[in-house]
């Protein structure tokens, strides 16, 4: 449990954005490293990875129970659902982005591009026109810890989209380190993702960029470094409906307002991967902190995504 003390306020702002007496529950203990949160509405229940194990769990809001959804899953890592309701996930050891139908079955969406097998996909966004844009660094194989280790078959880390009507995989962005997270703003003219690539070399970026979506939806342009992590590295992370970003880092959730200042933090005993809103307000912060699913009340609803 937290105290209140464990809110960080940095800015006035975040000061209105959760209540005090709120604590941060944790839910569920015993994952190696706990990643990529998805919250289905329809069953009340979060469906999140736990890589190393190779399984997804499945937490059941209604009763606080927690079950396998699914071992082995393919090392998966991060999961969304689409605008029909199913699950997208990117699977570290299957080096693809898959997606199960409301009948069980799974269905490949992307392994390969220019005839390449993908490195290991990590994170995917689903986009209101029914693409699926997804970041493919190398972290699933580069050792046997979250997949299977092997050489990067295109040697590049890029972010890619997938089209919803051709299924053709074209990359958006080439020119990052380690891709990660990713989201879009809430009316989809930007395009946020996180480099990584501090994991491989201290030189390299520890940072959140921003993008610009063309009036197409299919291209991005006007790149800039939206903030800095300040501490350890950002991964995977939400926006709430008034367009601030909650995302991962070391010591917890950082959130940051549109204006890319650092409004405050929600301190967590655990290195966090990752968050998602979910309850039946989307007033619930779901978070991915290695070991553990943890849960807050916030005073602040995510974003609809559907």
């Amino acid at each position: 449990m937290m105290a209140a003390e464990d809110y960080e306020i940095l800015d006035p702002r975040f000061a209105r954005l959760f209540n005090s007496n709120a604590q941060v529950e944790k839910l569920f203990t015993g994952c190696r490293w706990a990643e990529g949160p998805a919250w289905f509405a329809a069953g009340r229940y979060v469906v999140w990875s736990d890589i190393p194990n190779n399984r997804m769990l499945r937490y059941d809001e209604t009763d606080g129970s927690v079950s396998v959804f699914r071992q082995p899953s393919g090392n998966s890592n991060g999961n969304t659902v689409d605008r029909q309701g199913r699950l997208v996930t990117c699977e570290h050891s299957g080096r693809r982005v898959s997606r199960t139908e409301h009948d069980g079955s799974i269905t490949t969406i992307a392994d390969k591009w220019r005839g390449k097998r993908l490195n290991s996909p990590n994170d995917a966004v689903v986009k209101s026109d029914g693409s699926i844009w997804f970041t493919d660094p190398t972290y699933g194989i580069d050792t046997d810890y979250e997949g299977d280790k092997a050489e990067s078959e295109i040697g590049a880390c890029h972010v890619y989209r997938a089209d919803p009507g051709t299924g053709e995989i074209d990359a958006v962005i080439t020119d990052m380190v380690r891709p990660n997270g990713l989201a879009f703003s809430l009316d989809e003219s930007k395009l946020y993702v996180v480099d990584t690539g501090r994991t491989h070399g201290a030189q390299n970026p520890a940072h959140m960029r921003v993008f610009n979506v063309d009036k197409g939806g299919k291209k991005v342009s006007g790149e800039k470094v939206f903030a800095d992590c300040a501490a350890g590295l950002f991964d995977g992370f939400r926006l709430d409906d008034q367009g601030r970003i909650w995302t991962s880092a070391a010591d917890g959730i950082h959130c940051y307002d549109p204006d890319g200042t650092l409004i405050g933090r929600i301190k967590v005993p655990e290195v966090v991967a990752n968050c998602v809103f979910g309850g039946n307000k989307l007033n619930c912060l779901y978070i991915a902190g290695t070991t553990s699913l943890y849960m807050v009340r916030l005073m602040v609803n995510g974003a609809k995504t559907f």
